[in-house]
């Protein structure tokens, strides 16, 4: 049990810490949504340009960064030693919402380079666990020093109103806390926590203090600080490429600066393109064009030049003089912009292994087995987030049943699988035909149909629909699943063979 100096010095040492990642989540989120700054302009181009285009981004980060989610589903859990997918455990998961919940969480972890999974008990309804992805802004887990899977602590602070607040997880009990509003600077750059903080107070009670304070028992309606019955912190982090030193890296990360330089070109095209609609021209040895300036009685009174303006809009001029002389700029070739931004999108493609045809909106005749082969580089990019956003939720599956009280199967689940869909995007025919051949040499059923995509519970309503058709129809039933066993070797053939080999010449 932590008293409540330890408690406060591990949410002031945590919180120290997401504040520090702040502000990368903030600007990759800003990435993603397409709010970019224009960079790497010259001083005089951002000068008289760069206003103009502070709204526009042609954003490549966001196609980057969904690409990998849209295949990542889960479609059930397997505890260790079981045959079949766990029915209570998918239950919690779609009474807790987080069929859709969980791309939401996969997306945060690729945009912010981790998220998190929260799991608490329902006093109104044991059976069923509360289950919530966090966002990485809003969260942190400490580890034990030397491991990076078993938790020492974890904190989760947001906002409420004028109020921070604050709870703490610890294997053996929460705590719970709270302060006035701390106002964040917009500042990307935190050098110094304080002065990138300040306090909000209402009028009249300056006084108040800026530490954390224990919120109040009597309004929480339960006891400040409360046991935790599962004996493990609930927080779980879910990270996107681990580092074995360091944090993990979002895949937003890389592409920041070639979004930057695709920002700039697409900028300098419209720049030239706006003067190549009207091209530069230069008249020499000629006096400006004059026009009489009239009076209200229509006399001469003096000259004025010609509005160069007008010349811009009529395209007509007359100019005399023997010597006058006109020439002309050659228009920028803004074919050479378009060849630099399709160059650097195919730079992106290649570092964020992103197939081509996600990123260029223009295809040729390819077979689907060019097409697989063009994914490739994206499904292994989505097998490995499966790996270690897998490992999380099984801990998040391990959670739920200490949650539930069941430490038996909390244990089956320590060594237990996430179930997901296919990585790969293939026809229906083409994965039809791949399956026969696997039925052909004795793979089961029901291995077979999640292959095909269905999640274990639609599975066991095919299984049950089977079942049904064959005590209808028993010859039929029986006649099918002979035709789906793998041909027996004969023995004597086998004996026969090895014989001829045994009195073979060598």
């Amino acid at each position: 049990m932590a008293t409540l100096g330890e408690a406060l010095q591990l949410v002031s040492l945590l919180e120290s810490e997401l504040v520090r990642r702040q502000s990368e989540i903030d600007e990759n989120n800003d990435y993603y949504r397409g709010k970019q700054p224009l960079k790497f302009a010259s001083d005089d181009f951002a000068k008289y340009h760069g206003g103009r285009y502070k709204d526009f981004s042609d954003n490549w980060v966001q196609v980057v960064a969904d690409s990998p989610v849209e295949r990542l589903t889960v479609t059930g859990f397997q505890a260790s030693g079981e045959m079949k997918a766990d029915k209570d455990l998918w239950e919690v998961w779609q009474v807790n919402g987080l069929d859709g919940d969980s791309q939401l969480g996969f997306l945060g972890a690729v945009n912010s380079a981790r998220s998190f999974v929260l799991v608490w008990g329902d006093p109104d309804d044991e059976d069923t666990p509360v289950v919530t992805f966090e966002d990485a802004a809003q969260c942190i887990v400490a580890y034990v020093p030397g491991s990076r899977v078993k938790r020492r602590a974890g904190l989760k602070r947001w906002q409420d109103g004028n109020c921070d607040y604050a709870t703490l997880y610890l294997p053996d009990e929460l705590w719970r806390f709270e302060r006035p509003l701390l106002k964040q600077s917009k500042s990307p750059q935190m050098a110094d926590v304080d002065e990138a903080m300040r306090l909000w107070v209402p009028p009249g009670a300056e006084g108040r203090l800026r530490s954390w304070q224990l919120r109040d028992e009597a309004r929480l309606g339960e006891p400040n600080p409360q046991l935790n019955p599962m004996g493990l912190v609930p927080l779980v982090e879910l990270p996107n490429k681990p580092m074995l030193v360091g944090d993990p890296i979002s895949d937003i990360t890389g592409v920041v600066g070639m979004q930057d330089a695709i920002n700039l070109i697409w900028a300098q095209l419209f720049t030239a393109s706006d003067y190549a609609s009207f091209p530069q021209r230069v008249v020499l040895g000629a006096e400006r064009p004059m026009i009489p300036k009239l009076n209200s009685a229509g006399e001469i009174v003096g000259k004025q030049p010609v509005d160069l303006a007008k010349f811009a809009v009529d395209r007509v001029a007359w100019i005399t003089g023997k010597d006058a002389k006109i020439a002309e700029w050659q228009a920028a070739n803004l074919a050479a912009y378009t060849g630099i931004i399709e160059t650097a999108v195919g730079h992106l493609a290649a570092q964020t292994r992103t197939p081509q045809h996600y990123l260029i909106g223009k295809m040729a005749n390819l077979s689907g087995d060019a097409l697989l082969a063009a994914e490739t580089g994206l499904v292994k990019r989505v097998d490995e987030k499966k790996l270690w956003f897998g490992q999380a939720l099984r801990e998040v599956a391990r959670l739920i049943y200490l949650a539930r009280g069941e430490d038996a199967k909390a244990r089956a689940m320590r060594a237990g699988a996430v179930l997901w869909a296919d990585s790969e995007s293939r026809s229906h025919a083409q994965l039809a035909d791949a399956l026969v051949k696997l039925q052909t040499i004795g793979f089961p059923f029901e291995w077979l149909a999640l292959r095909y995509g269905l999640t274990p519970t639609e599975v066991a309503d095919v299984v049950a629909m089977r079942e049904r058709e064959a005590e209808m129809d028993p010859l039929a039933a029986a006649t099918q699943m002979l035709a789906q066993r793998p041909a027996p070797v004969e023995e004597g053939l086998v004996e026969d063979e090895a014989e001829a080999e045994e009195g073979a010449p060598v």
